[in-house]
């Protein structure tokens, strides 16, 4: 046979075309030990702080301390059945939880997975859990109030989307409380809830699923579970799988809030770790990196302007913000707000609510500080009507306060000092409010424009909160429509008054008193 060059060349082209080359190189190196799932593992190069490591049985660990001669990782998960001498594996690849309005109405676990028994996850896409947050010129200004329904905040320390507002207190003083509520208030409002339980008893958090069940919300809200028989790897993660579940709604032009119960707890998991991977305690035994992990964090809740919407989305959806307001809770110790990571959040934050335990005790529901709670940025958000009514409450509130610690030591008062104190008592017993009752913003004015215009004045201090509730009753019942239109706008003008004076006017009129 005989083949002349052309031939030879074709047959050669030929072959070179079908040749398939199937390569896959990586890192690969060994593990040296296991301690409380932190694991060290030597012969592994070019691995990244932060990266997804494969071990065997499919389970995956992130490195966290990259030295010379090894990388510390946490597993994800169950590590018992790893030992001395098992192969580990880079990945490339950072860690990925899915996210979509699928996921509203679920209960998921650090790495988004289910744990509610309702079946497979309906997702969008997967995101990283480490993102950067949004630059400040793609930020938009806070202008946009987010109710929570609950009257002392609303008045005196009011939220704007887009916010960060701490709420800190001691054990057993509301917190978790407020937050339910505030969840609770965002029923019809749009806006999509995120709440990340961090070292919590499972009982409570079914407790509190259950109330968030009975009051028809839980289809609007995402559940992040990571409790306390979880390890510390899984603590450490859960509120970066929130804030991702959360990023991804603020990224689509829509309104989110996240609630971080608790970032104290957050702050002991990864001092555990911290510790574990043998790095240099600093104050309280806490990593030095804890305030920048934090902070890192919560620079991510932010509302951002049209522009960086239409980037995100490709164009698609246009002329619209998106915001993502975080609260994260703090526990304190016999109500020391100077400890290192209560001060370190309240810095980080733009304003914090402080519940205090000798107001719990003594009955006052919220029990909270008029004078150490404050907004730093809310107040710019504030609706008209709410600005109207609130502006001098605080400040009644706070000499109410200074002038009954005054009267302890006198006996004598004369008949103003007793007017003012009875008024601030009687303003007191106005704040109080029962949990998971949230109030809309046309019922707060009015019982705000009730105590600024003296109409509590004729009212016992034992039947304040009978009055409130058979007022709002009566303005419920019978002036629906000037609550819409108040709800809606939020606007303070002379017909507004004059509804206000009628609505009051009318119900004295049937002498319930």
């Amino acid at each position: 046979m005989h083949f002349n060059s052309q031939t030879i060349s074709n047959i050669i082209e030929e072959r070179i075309s079908k040749f398939k080359i199937f390569s896959e190189s990586y890192s690969k190196g060994k593990i040296i030990s296991v301690v409380d799932g932190i694991i060290n593992i030597v012969g592994i190069s070019d691995v990244m702080l932060g990266e997804l490591l494969l071990l065997e049985d499919n389970k995956f660990a992130i490195a966290l301390n990259l030295e010379r001669d090894n990388v510390g990782a946490v597993v994800l998960g169950e590590y018992k059945n790893l030992c001395e001498g098992m192969e580990v594996k880079c990945t490339g690849k950072f860690l990925e939880i899915p996210v979509g309005n699928g996921l509203l109405g679920r209960i998921l676990n650090s790495l988004g997975e289910p744990i509610d028994g309702k079946g497979k996850l309906n997702f969008v896409k997967y995101s990283p859990i480490e993102s950067e947050a949004p630059d400040v010129i793609s930020r938009s200004q806070v202008n946009e109030p987010i109710q929570t329904g609950c009257k002392a905040i609303d008045s005196m320390t009011p939220i704007g989307k887009g916010q960060r507002e701490l709420i800190i207190g001691d054990r057993q003083t509301g917190k978790t409380t407020i937050a339910i509520d505030i969840i609770i208030n965002q029923k019809k409002t749009g806006v999509k809830c995120i709440y990340v339980s961090i070292g919590q008893k499972m009982s409570t958090i079914l407790s509190m699923v259950k109330i968030l069940e009975e009051k028809d919300v839980l289809e609007n809200t995402i559940i992040v579970v990571a409790s306390s028989s979880d390890s510390a790897s899984l603590q450490y993660l859960s509120p970066y799988s929130g804030c991702t579940m959360g990023e991804f709604f603020r990224d689509r032009g829509e309104d989110a809030l996240i609630i971080y119960d608790d970032l104290s707890k957050h702050a002991i998991s990864y001092r555990q770790i911290s510790l574990l991977l043998k790095r240099p305690p600093g104050r309280e035994a806490y990593p030095g990196d804890i305030f920048y992990l934090h902070a890192k964090l919560l620079e991510r809740s932010s509302k951002v302007n049209k522009e960086y919407i239409f980037n995100k989305t490709e164009g698609i959806v246009k002329n619209n913000t998106g915001s993502l307001t975080a609260f994260p809770i703090v526990e304190t110790q016999e109500g020391d707000v100077s400890s290192f990571i209560p001060t370190n959040i309240i810095s980080i934050t733009d304003g914090q609510i402080f519940l205090e335990s000798n107001l719990f005790n003594s009955g006052i529901i919220p029990a909270i500080n008029p004078g150490i709670s404050v907004s730093r940025v809310g107040g710019a958000a504030q609706t008209d009507i709410m600005k109207k009514f609130s502006s001098k409450i605080r400040t009644s509130l706070a000499q109410y306060r200074e002038l009954f610690a005054f009267s302890k030591f006198s006996s004598d008062l004369d008949e103003e000092t007793k007017n003012s104190l009875l008024h601030g008592r009687k303003l007191t017993e106005l704040f109080k409010q029962s949990k998971h009752k949230p109030l809309s913003i046309a019922e707060q004015c009015l019982l705000l424009f009730s105590s600024e215009n003296y109409f509590l004045n004729d009212i016992p201090l034992k039947k304040i909160n009978i009055y409130e509730k058979l007022l709002l009753e009566f303005f419920n019942k019978n002036f629906l429509s000037l609550i819409n239109e108040i709800n809606s706008c939020g606007l303070y003008n002379t017909f507004v008054k004059n509804q206000f004076f009628n609505v009051i006017k009318s119900f004295n009129l049937k002498k319930f008193f």
